[in-house]
């Protein structure tokens, strides 16, 4: 076996390096990367007079040539370690002493490097994009809800009503600012390591700005240490990622939750649930358990990889390689919670009714009660206290609330009214809040925001 480093060596590597250290049955993504990342090396080296026009043709004719086997599944692997050497292997295969010249001035450090950056740079905008569109779907769901209310909870005890509008919308904020953040690392990571070398750059005429202006990263690197050895982004990534996770799952219990026949707020439609292998009855939400069980999953993908970074010294260590496998299995989970969870939320029937029964208890205007009497002038923990002594007085069996409202000197018939089904909702009117009026701004504010997100993301392709 030819290795990139055979030269050093009078034997070849052992059966069991090759089995602990190989990366190509995971690294084989970044194939596309590599290739471009390989382009733009070879136009630098033809730039820089290092590669006569015929080679510089020769060398891309074969790139071409392994692009296309790629595709088609053709490419034979030769026990080579990686992606990176499989490539400039069947290069010089095709290109002869060119195709040799291809790793002129280029070290794997800042060939995987770069690759590894391309790969994110795609990637992690087809994840925000992703987020973007179950984003859209609770937008809909949003404003088909209409005037819909439900109890707001706390301590998952009912608590206020609100419109299940501005229910939906709470989870399509939280995953806006995911979408942030995963823009926000695209653009920190938009930097080229090509020309670092291995660690201290090259003695020949190279140009790390010519060749990061053909990749399209915003700027080269600007300390070469730094630039084969920086994790950062993948760490910032799977930060961004597992976050996003976290988002999905917490989507997630409240599916299982509001899918019980003890909440009843949602049905699920039979292509986005599972059923039981012994039980006839069930209909199981297995899509929301998985995002719940998922998120531990990404989590741990974030904290095996800082763990792996905490201790290493300046510059390319081989403990880098553990920076893709986590990653790349955090966007793959990641990736196909959005798919099915968006699938879930677009056919998935809410109960209105159900819902509206449930937050129409007299119980859930308490707080409107309070602030009835503090817009009359008392103060709010004397409204407070006279408002919970009533409802302790009707939950201890003394009447319903709403007479003990209505007998009370301090409230009577008209602060009686505010318990009426559908009052409390329709009472939130501050910015933000849950009644119509704020809920109908929001709405607003909310298709803005996607689309100034899908502007914000690099183009796809």
């Amino acid at each position: 076996m030819t290795t990139l480093w055979h030269g050093r060596f009078a034997g070849g590597p052992a059966d069991e390096l090759l089995a602990f250290t190989a990366s190509l049955a995971f690294d084989q993504r970044l194939a596309v990367d590599d290739l471009a990342g390989s382009r733009a090396h070879v136009a630098g080296l033809a730039r820089a007079g290092l590669l006569a026009a015929a080679e510089r043709a020769a060398i891309a004719d074969a790139l071409d040539r392994v692009e296309q086997e790629l595709a088609a599944g053709t490419l034979a692997f030769e026990r080579d370690e990686d992606i990176h050497t499989a490539i400039e292997r069947r290069v010089t295969e095709l290109a002869g002493e060119a195709g040799a010249k291809l790793h002129t001035g280029r070290s794997r450090n800042d060939q995987v490097a770069t690759a590894l950056r391309l790969w994110c740079r795609r990637e992690l905008a087809a994840v925000a994009r992703r987020v973007l569109g179950l984003q859209q779907v609770l937008l809909e769901r949003a404003r088909a809800a209409g005037g819909t209310y439900l109890p707001g909870y706390t301590h998952l005890q009912r608590a206020q009503p609100v419109l299940l509008a501005h229910h939906l919308l709470a989870h399509g904020w939280a995953l806006a600012r995911d979408v942030d953040r995963l823009a926000d690392c695209v653009r920190r990571l938009d930097v080229s390591p090509l020309g670092a070398g291995a660690l201290a750059g090259s003695s020949l005429p190279l140009d790390p700005a010519f060749t990061a202006s053909e990749l399209g990263f915003a700027r080269p690197f600007d300390n070469s240490l730094d630039a084969v050895s920086d994790r950062d982004f993948v760490a910032e990534a799977l930060f961004a990622l597992s976050l996003l996770a976290v988002h999905l799952s917490r989507l997630g219990e409240e599916v299982v939750v509001w899918s019980t026949d003890e909440f009843g707020f949602l049905r699920l439609d039979d292509a986005y649930a599972t059923g039981s292998s012994m039980l006839p009855q069930k209909k199981n939400a297995d899509i929301a358990e998985l995002a719940r069980g998922k998120a531990g999953r990404v989590i741990g993908d974030l904290t095996g990889l800082l763990a792996t970074l905490k201790g290493l010294p300046l510059s390319y260590n081989r403990d880098l390689q553990e920076d893709k496998e986590p990653l790349f299995d955090a966007v793959d989970q990641v990736g196909l919670a959005l798919a099915a969870l968006s699938g879930l939320f677009r056919t998935a029937v809410f109960d209105h009714q159900r819902m509206q029964d449930a937050a129409d208890s007299p119980y859930l205007a308490a707080t409107d009660l309070a602030e009835w009497l503090v817009a009359r002038g008392m103060p709010f923990r004397a409204a407070h206290v006279l408002v919970g002594g009533l409802v302790r007085e009707s939950l201890e069996g003394a009447a319903r609330l709403g007479d003990l409202v209505a007998a009370h000197p301090d409230l009577g018939a008209e602060a009686a009214g505010l318990l009426a089904p559908g009052v409390p909702v329709g009472r939130r009117t501050t910015p933000g809040g849950g009644g119509p009026e704020p809920v109908a701004e929001q709405l607003a504010r909310f298709e803005q925001q996607l689309a100034a997100d899908a502007a914000r993301l690099p183009p796809t392709g």
